[in-house]
């Protein structure tokens, strides 16, 4: 298992795995054309498994703040914990680069990815009334990297 910088000629698997997981507002290759080349805030990520991309994640780090942008795993390989090990490579390129905030926006439908994000401390702080194209609401989760209330911190 590898994770690696995303490039262009990773982006025919992307799309195939963004119309599988986001079929209904999936990006497009243009989109992650953009987000390589010319975003210069973005940070893409490919998890490789004997071979082949069986996940993805884009970041956005904006001097003390990062946004998660994308996180998907293929249908076929989920619920073995390869969320988690891209979550895991997020929260270090968090650390390394001085982050104190994370964010993201997921679906209200999507508890996969919810009970992903709460395993990682994340809270829903806002909801997004019809954030994506379809209508669907989204929560806006951040989680603290300096820690909670009671003084836990996340990141060591």
């Amino acid at each position: 298992m590898t994770i690696k910088e995303m490039t262009l000629e990773d982006l025919p698997r992307i799309c195939q795995l963004e119309k599988q997981l986001f079929f209904s507002s999936p990006w497009k290759k243009e989109d992650y054309q953009y987000e390589l080349e010319s975003n210069v805030f973005a940070h893409y990520y490919v998890l490789i498994v004997d071979e082949r991309i069986i996940g993805y994640m884009g970041l956005w780090i904006i001097y003390e703040q990062m946004q998660i942008t994308t996180l998907g795993v293929d249908p076929s390989c989920q619920s073995v914990g390869h969320g988690h090990r891209l979550m895991d490579h997020c929260l270090q390129e968090a650390k390394e680069h001085g982050c104190e905030t994370i964010s993201l926006e997921v679906r209200v439908s999507n508890e996969k990815a919810i009970h992903l994000y709460e395993d990682y401390h994340f809270k829903k702080v806002a909801l997004r009334k019809n954030y994506y194209e379809d209508h669907e609401d989204a929560y806006l989760m951040v989680l603290d990297m300096k820690g909670d209330q009671d003084g836990n911190h996340f990141i060591d």
